[in-house]
């Protein structure tokens, strides 16, 4: 992964935290042990989130395509939006590509048109993370519900540039939830993963559920990623009622004169 890490492709905004690597290391990433770790902590947060998606269009903005191939076969569409920055890698192995490059703030598809969707290595690497919720807003539907993944601020994962959450901004909670209200998102559940340090030795792999687990259960302060889940705030109009004058009753003032 060091060497990966080497090869990506790095941008610094005026903070100068490094903002984008290469599409090339987020796949190598998810094919070595450690990210198959996080694909299996994550991809089961996401599936207790969500739930079954049999028949429902979902979508990723970033680079999701290894969280959404269990939910994949059942859908009617999965779809992958990766940032130009990035690369894009095709998607999936088997099949029709569902994978494209896209300016994630103008996303290429119809309002209201995704049931699922999932926001990871994306929010902390766009240089307009307001506007990357406010079009994840746009294009979910007003039933549907998405799916946050952030580096938070606290954690070990954030620290360091051996993992893809090491790129970009961290997040704290208080900066999420603000984020997300003013992008007309409701958060609906928070929660956080990644307990387990981002190590490659044997012992840390194999005492990561276990550690994932506890870390839940006890809520240690350190966990590497926000996994927060949202739905789209929809405004109900309320028709205005007419009042039919002719039918109105007419009130005279009338003298009465006491006993």
């Amino acid at each position: 992964m060091r060497n990966a890490a080497a090869r990506a492709m790095l941008r610094c905004n005026q903070t100068g935290f490094r903002l984008s690597l290469d599409i090339n290391t987020l796949v190598e990433f998810y094919d070595s042990p450690l990210g198959g770790v996080v694909r299996r902590v994550l991809g089961a947060k996401l599936a207790a989130a969500w739930g079954r998606c049999d028949g429902l269009a979902l979508a990723s903005l970033g680079h999701g395509a290894p969280l959404l191939e269990r939910h994949r076969p059942g859908a009617a569409r999965a779809l992958c939006f990766m940032p130009a920055e990035q690369g894009v890698a095709p998607w999936p192995s088997d099949g029709r590509n569902n994978a494209a490059l896209a300016d994630l703030a103008m996303v290429p598809l119809p309002d209201g048109c995704i049931d699922r969707l999932l926001l990871i290595h994306s929010l902390e690497t766009n240089e307009e993370p307001g506007a990357l919720l406010d079009e994840a807003a746009r294009v979910l539907a007003p039933s549907g519900r998405g799916v946050i993944v952030a580096p938070s601020r606290r954690g070990l994962w954030a620290r360091g540039d051996g993992t893809p959450f090491g790129y970009g901004q961290p997040f704290s909670r208080a900066q999420l939830r603000e984020l997300v209200g003013a992008a007309s998102l409701t958060p609906i559940a928070w929660s956080e993963a990644l307990y387990a340090p981002p190590l490659v030795t044997r012992l840390f792999l194999n005492a990561a559920p276990a550690l994932e687990t506890i870390g839940e259960f006890v809520g240690w302060p350190f966990a590497g990623v926000h996994f927060v889940s949202v739905t789209k705030q929809v405004t109900r109009l309320v028709p205005v009622r007419r009042v039919d004058r002719r039918k109105a009753i007419l009130l005279r003032p009338r003298l009465v004169v006491g006993a």
